[in-house]
């Protein structure tokens, strides 16, 4: 069939409708429907324009759907319309600068975007054997991810955090100081009072014209939560295979696998590991796997990861990390501290980074993490004064060289940096650690 014709049978309304039966939170089941799951229907309330609504499964004989949006009108016997067997989003360069929401509707207050490409919410990840080496590093614009976690063009990484640590502050550096061409950001189950301060404080307005919103604030549908995260994969693939180098954000993974146990529930899926369902399971790999590099253009992917009680083996924390190419973990103790953006190095890791620096940054980067996992062996020791300067060389060369590492890693949040310049700075560092003359040891009399 002449892909053209899919497409318009996959958008255009067709005549199969169903019957509300009954409600039991927030899922509708419907009789005489027989959608496919992921089908848009909608129900055809008092409202003119009838309330939306997506097949999540099935249940006997009924059809199980979960409206987007509040079920107030929702009534027994009211009429069920298909309006598509697989959800498309409108895509365009005209969605730059703009905020939309899960169905790639504008909700910026600005005029209605003129879009004449559509690309499909659920799509397979690039071919395993067809996609490129990652080869080339990317700017995130922080100096300790870009010096000491550098990132390839087409990585997919997770930032593990609690609550309070800066991680939305570290995700708005990153959208203003990366190299990439077009930012996608994904806001979801965010208070409503955040986004704009997102939008204006940590993006602002230079950044923002060259990047797309996709929000789902917390207290919208669990379908629609589920919803924004993969329009905003399916508009960072499109801006992908226009040739671009995207980078996508999406904060937070945790909050898309909530949503998406809220709907496996309802749909009667068996509660597992601390009573997420199967398709929570299954959701994850299919998200991250849309990430990455072809042959035309690249998306690297930063997934943040709100750890339960700082608990970096909890099962959404211990599942993404074992399907992203690394990980980046920001430390409640460094924020304490005014220690900014809060990343403990020696916690995270980059994949990828050995095909993407040279030997001599990576032998640089060893050795600062030599001195940092020194000195943080004998912090106890040495903030109780019970280590003696001159007892050890390497515990010695460890002390002396930690305010300069920390102040390497410290950044404001209105600086920028480059991956060349992170590169010249942690060589510099490496270079002062080894000429560094050791401390005499004393003699008492």
């Amino acid at each position: 069939m002449n892909p053209y014709v899919q497409q318009l049978d996959a958008i255009l309304p067709t005549g199969l409708t169903g019957t509300v039966m009954e409600s039991d939170g927030a899922t509708v089941a419907v009789a005489g429907f027989p959608a496919p799951v992921g089908a848009v229907a909608r129900i055809e309330t008092t409202s003119a324009d009838g309330l939306p609504a997506e097949v999540i499964g099935f249940r006997d004989q009924w059809t199980l759907v979960s409206p987007i949006g509040a079920l107030q009108g929702v009534r027994r016997g009211q009429r069920v319309r298909l309006v598509q067997t697989s959800r498309t989003v409108q895509v365009g360069d005209g969605l730059l600068g703009r905020v939309i929401d899960a169905h790639g509707s504008t909700i910026d207050g600005g005029h209605e975007c003129l879009l004449s490409a559509r690309q499909p919410v659920h799509a397979a990840g690039p071919n395993a054997t067809q996609r490129p080496r990652i080869d080339a590093p990317l700017s995130t614009g922080i100096r300790a991810v870009d010096g000491m976690l550098t990132v390839g063009r087409g990585q997919r990484l997770g930032i593990f955090a609690g609550s309070g640590v800066g991680k939305s502050v570290l995700l708005g550096m990153m959208a203003r100081g990366t190299s990439a061409n077009i930012r996608v950001i994904a806001l979801i189950g965010e208070r409503g009072r955040e986004v704009n301060d997102f939008i204006e404080r940590d993006l602002g307005p230079e950044a923002m014209q060259q990047t797309v919103v996709v929000v789902a604030t917390s207290d919208q549908p669990a379908v629609a939560r589920v919803q924004a995260v993969l329009t905003a994969t399916a508009v960072a693939e499109y801006f992908r295979d226009t040739g671009n180098e995207v980078l996508l954000l999406v904060d937070s993974l945790t909050r898309l696998a909530m949503a998406q146990r809220a709907l496996g529930l309802a749909a009667g899926e068996p509660p597992t590991t601390r009573g997420y369902p199967p398709s929570v399971f299954g959701l994850l790999p299919r998200i991250v796997e849309r990430a990455g590099r072809t042959k035309t253009g690249s998306i690297t992917a930063f997934y943040s990861v709100l750890v339960e009680g700082d608990d970096l083996n909890e099962p959404v924390s211990d599942t993404v990390r074992g399907l992203l190419d690394g990980h980046i973990v920001l430390s409640r103790d460094l924020a304490a501290k005014g220690h900014y953006p809060a990343i403990d190095v020696l916690a995270s890791i980059s994949r990828v980074m050995p095909d993407v620096t040279s030997e001599d940054h990576q032998a640089s980067v060893s050795l600062l993490r030599q001195q940092m996992s020194t000195h943080r062996e004998y912090a106890d020791l040495i903030a109780i004064g019970a280590y003696q300067r001159g007892a050890s060389e390497t515990v010695d060369a460890a002390i002396d060289a930690k305010p300069e590492i920390d102040k390497f890693l410290r950044q404001q949040v209105k600086e920028c940096s480059t991956v060349e310049q992170a590169r010249q700075a942690v060589t510099q560092l490496a270079a002062q650690c080894k000429n560094r003359k050791p401390t005499p040891v004393t003699q008492e009399a």
